[in-house]
């Protein structure tokens, strides 16, 4: 399993806006191959900027698959235009894990 991280800093004004617009771009990562799940949350002390975490089978089928597909330039369509400045998105694999306690 991987995970894509996006520290997202959207423009001041326009959470709202981002926010609905998130809500019709899920719907179309979440029918790409290798999609697992997503969580997107917004920042307690500067409420522009959001954390996109969306966990993917492999590297592939974001870089690939997602970024390579038709539905990626309608998700890019909705979204980036909120984007100041343009996220750097990396990949990361889990090495650890520590459950809560009962």
């Amino acid at each position: 399993m991987i995970t894509e991280h996006a520290l997202l800093s959207v423009r001041p004004g326009m959470e709202d806006d981002f926010e609905i617009a998130f809500s019709k771009a899920k719907l179309i990562i979440a029918s790409m191959p290798g999609f697992h799940g997503l969580t997107l949350s917004r920042c307690i002390e500067n409420a522009a900027t959001y954390l996109l975490l969306v966990e993917w089978t492999r590297l592939e089928d974001h870089t690939e698959g997602f970024r390579g597909s038709a539905e990626y330039q309608e998700w890019r369509g909705l979204l980036h235009h909120f984007y100041s400045p343009f996220p750097t998105v990396e990949h990361y694999e889990q090495i650890l894990a520590v459950p809560a306690r009962p």
